[in-house]
């Protein structure tokens, strides 16, 4: 580990680092990909017509409000050095609003939909936080090894949380308790998992960054995020690659937002099956995040995505043609390695691409690209379900469109160029 840590850190801080993914993965497993989101279409909107297209647009808010504060959010901590006291703010508004779901019961939509785009603003904006921190960790080519730790540690801390969560759903089935009874109790476990996790965090990772400037905090920021836009020529492969990212993604997102409504609906699988299902991809998305680390490090970067990518189209198609629960677990299986690995490889392809006096900035680029994606890809979907009566698979094989295009994208990166106009900066 020292061999690939930047003078200065130790590896207890790279640890302490990948400790925050380990922490707040069970918001996404839980909350976005294997509970809230089946119950909310089934109990809260009460399988009504449109509820699958009420999460999507839910998603759609928060993330749009991501898009909106992220650059700047990035550009301040650049500019003032605060990327730790925002981190702490962003993680506990998460965890505040994940305790907070377990008052949207059934029928209470608009209580639902608010928590849900107010806890997922503040995961998503502590996700970016957490990434800038990575290049003053990692040294250039290491980072797609410690990236890849973090992932992997992520997987492991949703698979964690969702073992605790299927251990108390097996408890209240047993005990013929309705869903609106132990959902509920999930998310109280997960908050708390997320609270006592990310503790390490905050007591070894070093803000190591100094304040830039002493013009006032938000028009400052604003300010710079105008000029890296309009600069945005400088780096050309780094915006091409943030522009495959928000095609690719949003094949992805759609797959993490929608997968237990897709389980239960088009596979006919029950609560306790969809996390069960999910428990094991965990496992695999663990193994994908650590294996393409390495294979990245040795690889290359572009030429691992591609690998990545073509592993989704396989993903779609089995998922498209899955009659049965074995061909269906196959798939859910190969998207666990690939999500874990496309995950890691763009984290660490920003951090080479970007600049180190903008690191923060281009990282909120990179979070603003994903939240495009997140928008795109489940409301797409939620409309082609909405649009053909409910018919999920259709709407599976049309992700594929997304996975050729950040493939052709892809193709057009030129990684050694790239790091090179990074290393020059502005």
């Amino acid at each position: 580990m020292r061999n690939t840590l930047n003078p200065g850190v130790r590896p207890i801080e790279a640890w302490a680092w990948a400790m925050y993914d380990f922490a707040n993965s069970g918001y996404t497993t839980v909350v976005i990909t294997a509970v809230f989101n089946a119950y909310f279409v089934a109990t809260v909107a009460g399988n009504a017509p449109w509820a699958s297209l009420a999460w999507s647009a839910a998603l759609a808010a928060s993330y749009a409000l991501i898009i909106l504060t992220a650059p700047a959010i990035g550009a301040y901590a650049d500019l003032k050095a605060t990327k730790k006291r925002l981190l702490a703010v962003s993680t506990a508004g998460c965890v505040v609003g994940t305790a907070a779901l377990t008052l949207a019961g059934p029928g209470e939509v608009g209580l639902a939909v608010a928590l849900v785009i107010l806890s997922n603003f503040f995961f998503g904006t502590g996700e970016n936080l957490i990434a800038a921190f990575l290049p003053e960790l990692a040294r250039g080519r290491a980072l797609g090894r410690l990236s890849g730790l973090g992932w992997a540690l992520g997987y492991v801390g949703g698979l964690l949380t969702l073992g605790l969560c299927l251990a108390y759903v097996i408890h209240a089935q047993a005990q013929g308790r309705p869903a609106e009874a132990y959902v509920p109790v999930t998310l109280l476990i997960t908050a708390a998992v997320f609270a006592l996790a990310v503790l390490p965090t905050f007591v070894f990772l070093r803000e190591r960054s100094r304040p830039q400037t002493a013009q006032p905090g938000c028009r400052a920021a604003y300010a710079r995020v105008l000029d890296t836009l309009r600069h945005a020529g400088t780096y050309p492969d780094l915006f091409r690659f943030l522009i495959c990212i928000v095609f690719y993604q949003a094949g992805i997102q759609a797959v993490i937002a929608l997968a237990a409504v897709y389980a239960q609906q088009a596979m006919g699988f029950d609560t306790r099956a969809s996390l069960e299902l999910i428990l094991v991809v965990n496992v695999t998305a663990a193994v994908g995040a650590l294996l393409f680390g390495h294979v990245q490090d040795r690889l290359g970067h572009r030429r691992t995505l591609f690998l990545i990518l073509w592993g989704w189209l396989l993903t779609v198609v089995l998922a498209w043609l899955a009659v049965t629960p074995a061909l269906f677990w196959l798939a859910a299986n190969v998207a666990g390695l690939c999500l874990g690995a496309a995950q890691s490889a763009a984290r660490a392809l920003v951090g080479y691409l970007s600049p180190a006096a903008h690191r923060a900035e281009f990282f909120g680029l990179w979070g603003l690209a994903v939240k495009l994606a997140s928008i795109l890809g489940p409301v797409t979907y939620g409309l082609a379900v909405w649009a053909s009566g409910g018919a999920h698979r259709p709407a599976m094989l049309s992700l594929a469109v997304y996975f050729v295009v950040g493939l052709i994208l892809l193709a057009g990166v030129n990684v050694e160029r790239g790091r090179r106009r990074a290393l020059r900066g502005v």
